[in-house]
């Protein structure tokens, strides 16, 4: 390995692989290859790079903060000039980033050893910072005139495998800064976590400042005032219909930028939410159960459509909440299936915690017998059905919700199911 600058480095061209063998072996690695893999429109051009790269066609691969290049050449010996770039992190993720290793000891020590821990890589997804590329991640450039990944660029990626397994600092490089740089940073932040919790310490150790005792109020004197309080009022009965709130049509015109047909939709859907909320508040054991999550306005908007039968309510809606009409359609398929559950479903691309993923891969080998079960390929909450159009998707409240492939596009099926097979076979496959 040559190394030019602190934020460039040269890794010479590689010898041909061995037949058979993989061209990654740690976790990062695969990581790596599943990002190539599933963002490929045509897998051909992907088996035809992972041929190349086997056969000893990628030259030197240089890299550097957003980018990969090399020179690739075809079986008849034309050079191609070949770049793969990738997003680097921002001043606010690497802060995040290096905060996060840095309080861990075990992390330093380990990307020292030429390693990622990944608990590392989970906690920097859970705050925002995704330390390896997924789906769309690795933007492929080559003089050969493809748009999309071509065996060139496809076979740059599976040699760059390959120096990740040996040095995951690439990695980090491609996301903008040198390892020398990094060790330097995380020893200083390491140092003052260290000071910090010595400090912290200290101050726990002295003696509390000693104030006088609250007298407070003596138990008898409270119950005997209790006592003299009247009884609370009956119940009230639940109204057989929401009200009906005033029209707004009348003599007077209304004001250039008032949408009357708006306002009473509004105020009957204030009705309605109001009467179905005191239905709830009456019904037993209603204060047994857990108060529900106020709706986010995201979420209500699409409650709101889901109720108006107006058009001009619902493109007001979709503007307002920045979604195109069929988004927001699809959007209130979803909340029919499952109010916000199902909405967050549709719209959130998140990746599981351990708990979660080891609570997931548990129920999916549960649902099926031996030799029954479809072969689904995961992308961080989402199960897809090899060969079909189904999907499964794990929402953050442990239920699964199938999906279908239509119009080039994934919508909700059908409403949640506790467990995997149930959702999948819910919604047969087309």
């Amino acid at each position: 390995m040559n190394t030019r600058d602190p934020y460039e480095k040269t890794f010479p061209a590689v010898p041909p692989a061995t037949r058979g063998r993989g061209f990654a072996h740690t976790w990062w690695g695969h990581a790596w290859l599943r990002a190539l893999e599933d963002s490929a429109l045509d897998g051909r051009q992907v088996k035809q790079g992972r041929r190349y790269a086997r056969s000893g066609a990628v030259g030197a691969v240089s890299v550097r903060p957003g980018g990969l290049t090399a020179v690739v050449r075809d079986p008849d010996g034309t050079a191609h000039r070949t770049d793969v770039l990738v997003q680097e992190f921002t001043e606010a993720e690497w802060d995040r980033l290096l905060d996060l290793a840095a309080a861990e000891a075990g992390h330093i020590a380990a990307l020292l050893d030429r390693e990622v821990p990944p608990e590392l890589a989970e906690d920097a997804t859970a705050a925002g910072v995704e330390l390896l590329p997924g789906i769309g991640d690795l933007d492929p450039r080559c003089d050969c005139g493809e748009w999309d990944h071509c065996p060139h660029t496809a076979a740059l990626c599976y040699q760059v495998a390959r120096l990740l397994d040996q040095d995951p600092f690439v990695l980090l490089l491609l996301r903008g800064r040198g390892e020398r740089e990094l060790v330097d940073e995380l020893a200083e932040r390491s140092a003052a976590e260290a000071e910090a919790d010595a400090a912290s310490e200290a101050h726990a150790d002295a003696d509390p400042p000693r104030t006088p005792a609250d007298e407070g109020v003596p138990a008898a004197q409270v119950f005997a005032a209790g006592a003299a309080l009247p009884a609370l009022p009956p119940l009230p009965e639940l109204p057989p219909a929401p009200g009906q709130p005033p029209t707004l049509d009348t003599e007077t015109g209304a004001e250039p930028e008032l949408d009357v047909d708006a306002v009473e939709f509004l105020a009957q859907a204030a009705a309605a939410e109001a009467h179905r909320r005191l239905a709830e508040a009456l019904a037993p054991g209603h204060a047994d159960r857990a108060p529900a999550a106020p709706l986010t306005l995201s979420e209500d908007a699409v409650r709101l459509t889901a109720e108006a039968g107006d058009f001009r309510v619902r493109s007001r809606l979709a503007v307002a909440t920045g979604r195109s009409r069929a988004e927001l359609e699809l959007a209130v398929r979803a909340w029919g299936f499952g109010a916000a559950p199902g909405l967050a479903a549709l719209e959130e691309d998140r990746t599981p915690d351990r708990g979660e993923l080891a609570r997931a891969r548990a129920a999916l080998a549960a649902a099926w017998a031996d030799g029954e079960a479809p072969v689904l390929r995961r992308v961080r909450a989402r199960w897809t059905e090899e060969g079909t159009g189904r999907q499964l998707r794990l929402g953050r409240e442990g239920r699964w919700w199938p999906y279908r492939r239509e119009g080039g596009r994934w919508i909700p099926s059908g409403p949640s199911a506790p467990d995997p097979g149930s959702a999948l076979e819910a919604d047969p496959a087309p």
